[in-house]
């Protein structure tokens, strides 16, 4: 008997900016909301919307992604589904944008993640501007790929019962099911910053936000037909694939200013045993002095870097367990075991020390994509000349970087770049947030 994954969907968009995320949120609430257990999954290397799909389901939310991502991984993450009635899994930019060439399993779009795990698509629509010529769009992203399940459409910020009269009459002539019609409201939008949405964590009232999606999603979408749409292709064989952990005892900063971890990371982490001891810099909590490990994530230090420059406790402790025992930094991270940050006033800011770094947020320079490394010397749970994938998004400037690189590091194209990340004795950094090891 071929065994199946539980029934899913794939929530994505022609573009950015068409208020997938709000129709995610509130579907998984209103499906949580109707008794059913929900399993949410983001396409793509996305740092934050995960913790957003935890707050909306109840669930830990991972990350699929087909250019970093071999078979094993992917199946692995996969089966977190299981016990769920439903998943709901959000794509990331249009649904096939991608990198140019391939990566480990492909291209990186949530067109490929939705074929691969057989959800059948919903796209959604803003169909401000238009009528009839929205059914032309979503068409053509049908046709697009034959092969791909497509459920329909939901059509978002419809301006009036005539617009979306005319706006149905596209959509019937094309063939193609309309599951909701939302309605034009300005007060729908998540607050944003330069990395996209604010972090769950900092949202002034989210679960308010959720409940107000959820309802609006109740109101103006056909659920019951979204549920008859869900479906699922087989079970890939399950595999301990998860990353193993790079310690025993592990010391995680966890905090405003620092949150993006893949959470496939930490659950392979956990899964294997290692104990996860959280600790916050921005309350000047030293890490614990038995963890075997120090790792810092990435998120937000320029927006807190003079509470960091003071949090003596933190630092004190921090620069303490680098004499001995092992550090790491991904990004933000990464900024905050260097010399030091300024900030986007010109403001110089000392950090840790434990490096020789210095970045600039006041110098703005837009850093995004795939990254392949290969390490020149080890790094906490990966021996030298490991190939490694991970994923960059930042806006800083490196002003100094002294210390030895710690990778060769190249984009999604092939090309070598200058962010090689940092060795100096027990302390090591990187950019690039890790997504897991390369096979090849």
């Amino acid at each position: 008997m071929v065994m199946t994954n539980p029934p899913g969907l794939l929530i994505s968009a022609p573009s950015s900016g068409t208020g997938k995320t709000t129709v995610m949120l509130g579907l998984l609430r209103a499906l949580a909301e109707d008794g059913l257990t929900v399993q949410p999954f983001k396409s793509g290397p996305d740092y934050i919307d995960p913790a957003f799909h935890r707050a909306a389901a109840g669930r830990s939310s991972f990350n699929l992604d087909s250019w970093a991502m071999g078979e094993p991984l992917l199946n692995a993450i996969s089966a977190q589904a299981e016990g769920a009635d439903i998943v709901v899994a959000e794509g990331s930019m249009g649904l096939f944008d991608g990198v140019a060439k391939l990566g480990e399993l492909g291209h990186g779009s949530s067109a490929e993640t939705a074929l691969r795990m057989g959800w059948p698509v919903v796209l959604v629509l803003d169909v401000g501007g238009q009528a009839q010529s929205a059914a032309a769009t979503a068409l053509g992203f049908k046709m697009y790929n034959p092969d791909l399940p497509f459920a329909g459409v939901i059509l978002n910020r419809c301006a009036s019962p005539r617009h979306e009269r005319l706006t149905r009459l596209g959509m019937e002539r094309a063939g193609l099911p309309v599951l909701g019609v939302l309605p034009r409201r300005g007060d729908l939008t998540l607050p944003e910053r330069h990395l996209g949405l604010v972090q769950a964590v900092e949202h002034p009232d989210l679960e308010s936000a959720i409940v107000g999606y959820a309802a609006f999603l109740r109101e103006h979408v056909d659920l019951e037909a979204i549920k008859r749409a869900a479906s699922s292709g087989p079970k890939g064989p399950s595999s301990a694939a998860l990353p193993r952990p790079p310690a025993q005892r592990i010391a995680l900063a966890r905090d405003a200013a620092f949150s993006f971890t893949y959470p496939h990371i930490l659950e392979g982490w956990r899964s294997a045993g290692a104990e996860i001891l959280p600790f916050s810099p921005l309350a000047d909590e030293a890490p614990a002095v038995d963890a075997d490990l120090v790792w810092l994530p990435g998120g937000y230090p320029e927006l807190h870097a003079g509470t960091l420059a003071a949090a003596d406790t933190f630092l004190t402790g921090l620069r303490k367990h680098a004499v001995t025992k092992p550090v790491h930094g991904e990004c933000g991270g990464y900024m905050a075991l260097g010399q030091a940050l300024i900030d986007k006033d010109g403001v110089q800011h000392q950090m840790a020390g434990l490096l020789g770094l210095v970045t600039s947020y006041e110098k703005r320079k837009f850093n995004l994509g795939y990254r392949r490394a290969e390490l020149l010397a080890p790094m906490p749970g990966y021996a030298a000349n490991t190939a490694l994938r991970g994923h960059e998004f930042h806006y800083s400037s490196i002003i100094e970087q002294p210390d030895a690189p710690l990778a060769r590091v190249f984009d999604a194209e092939g090309a070598e770049g200058p962010q090689t990340g940092s060795v100096r004795d027990n302390v090591t950094g990187t950019f690039f947030h890790l997504i897991t090891e390369a096979s090849a």
